[in-house]
């Protein structure tokens, strides 16, 4: 039923109504809470998650200023400590835990802490390495441990009774607590500094994960893998696993089991070593009677009993190895004697001596054609001549005039027809054996009869 005098509120008022109350409870402004988390998934800044137990969920929000100062990875199913106050969202009307501070709850946080970097530094790979192999027969040992705990008393009474030769140089080190870390990591730097021990044992007794805890310190696990010394680890009891123990060469359940892995039993070896001396003579006795044996045998050989036969052999491969070379020493004259003339006559036939014989020849051949043809050309010529000089002759008119012809001539012009005088001229008339004038006193023309 609405009632029309009453005063509503809206949803903003009422829920801005109700934070001012969370705000006003003093015992609101600051909370401590413990819980596991729920529905964590890192976002790039604030974070969002649930804080629950057996009977109830809260809803909590951490800044990024407050999530950047954790010293540890958050996960989701972490049991944690939470430092807060408690306020209201006003668009959801929520209310959750504004969360200032933040830790892993008790021995868990330690177990999560160890987890977490033990994936890391298997994820880059700090414990795949080739284990570096621990001296048989040490001459100097560093021990990182108490110097008044049980431990460094085991490791002295098992190596007095097992190698008691070897030295013991005991490293003082603090091994629990907030220095052990840092006492732990200078101890080794300066066992690595100085250069002249074999094997470094790094050990404690047992105790809770809080007294073994320096050892699962990233320095001191870091530090450990750097040595160039063999190292054995022998932390806590056999159930107790250390960082540590993942970067040394090899573990040790006990202190005891340390100082027997880093030692040898003297007695044992002098043991071995008169067995391998025994082994040594007998072999080297051996070895001399085979010898022995040979040389009788080499001894007895026919090479030493006529050692001239050792050489016939070689004076019949001498012998051989002779005639074949004279055969071709002559073989070798033959062939570059024959290629000599061979070579001397192409010479002679390129010679110019012979190619100015062959051309002088020719030349005298070609002279006497070249003379033989100027006679020929010759005869013929004044055989021609003397025919056109009979033809000629014959046509002369020298030879015509003594005939009784005669040549006549007007004013030097050779008359050959009547048509060319008229009477009255005077002609030279020419005969074979003189000239005579004459005068035309009268013509006497043919008459030509035309057909």
């Amino acid at each position: 039923m609405i009632l029309p005098d009453k005063q509503y509120l809206t949803i903003s008022q009422l829920t801005q109504y109700i934070a001012t109350k969370f705000e006003k409870d003093p015992y609101l402004h600051q909370v401590y809470v413990t819980g596991e988390v729920s529905n964590f998934r890192k976002r790039p800044k604030h974070q969002y998650f649930s804080l629950k137990d057996d009977g109830a969920v809260l809803s909590s929000v951490m800044f990024s200023g407050a999530f950047n100062q954790l010293k540890f990875d958050l996960e989701d199913g972490m049991k944690v400590l939470a430092v807060g106050r408690i306020g209201v969202f006003n668009k959801s009307g929520n209310y959750q835990l504004y969360i200032d501070h933040l830790e892993p709850d008790g021995v868990g946080a330690l177990y999560q802490k160890y987890e977490q970097l033990k994936q890391a530094l298997t994820a880059e790979g700090l414990f795949h390495f080739e284990h570096k192999p621990i001296p048989r027969y040490p001459k100097n040992i560093a021990i990182v441990t108490s110097p008044s705990g049980a431990v460094i008393r085991d490791i002295i009474t098992t190596v007095k009774r097992r190698f008691p030769i070897v030295q013991l140089t005991l490293y003082p080190t603090v091994v629990q607590g907030q220095y052990a870390a840092d006492d732990i990591v200078n101890n080794l730097r300066r066992i690595e500094a100085n250069g002249q021990y074999d094997t470094v044992i790094v050990g404690r007794g047992g105790g809770s994960i809080e007294d073994l805890w320096p050892f699962n310190e990233e320095k001191v696990v870091r530090a450990v893998s750097n040595m160039t010394i063999p190292v054995i680890s022998s932390v806590g009891h056999e159930t107790d696993t250390t960082l540590v123990d993942f970067v040394s060469d090899q573990r040790a359940a006990t202190p005891t089991a340390a100082a027997e892995i880093a030692t040898p039993v003297l007695t044992e070896e002098l043991v071995r070593i008169q067995e391998l001396q025994a082994k040594l003579y007998r072999a080297q006795a051996n070895r001399i009677q085979y010898l022995n044996q040979r040389l009788l045998e080499q001894k007895n050989a026919y090479v030493f009993q006529q050692p001239l036969r050792l050489y016939e052999g070689h004076q019949l491969k001498l012998k051989n190895l002779v005639t074949r070379l004279v055969q071709a020493e002559s073989n070798l004259l033959q062939g570059r004697k024959q290629r000599f003339n061979q070579a001397d006559t192409k010479l002679n036939q390129v010679s110019p001596q012979v190619s100015i014989q062959r051309y002088k020849t020719q030349v005298e051949y070609i002279t006497n054609q070249l003379k033989q043809g100027q006679v020929n050309q010759l005869t013929k010529h004044e055989y021609k001549v003397n025919n056109l000089m009979a033809q000629l002759d014959l046509l002369s008119p020298l030879k015509r005039m003594s005939k009784g012809f005669a040549y006549v001539t007007n004013k030097q012009v050779p008359v050959d027809s009547i048509a060319q005088v008229d009477i009255g001229d005077q002609l030279s008339v020419q005969f074979a054996d003189g000239k005579v004038s004459a005068q035309i006193t009268g013509i006497d023309k043919k008459q030509i009869i035309k057909k």
